[in-house]
């Protein structure tokens, strides 16, 4: 079995121009998804304090029962 030369078969060009292709697929598809996306205006999101307030009320009335049980005796 004889081992080929990759440079003189050709082998290292057709990798590169597969590379190539690759990326400037890519980046069509960069341009493609930026010029043709129209960003619409997003509105700021407050934070209310308010109701976080409320929550906490709500929350502290209620008792809490431990999710787990201890043992009477360490072993």
């Amino acid at each position: 079995m004889k081992i080929e030369n990759p440079f003189e078969s050709g082998h290292i060009r057709n990798y590169i121009l597969f590379y190539a292709s690759v990326i400037v697929i890519m980046i069509l598809f960069f341009l493609a998804t930026t010029l043709f996306h129209d960003v619409k205006k997003v509105e700021k999101k407050k934070f209310d304090i308010n109701s976080s307030k409320v929550m906490l009320t709500k929350k502290t009335k209620q008792k809490e029962e431990p999710r787990f049980k201890l043992m009477q005796k360490a072993y």
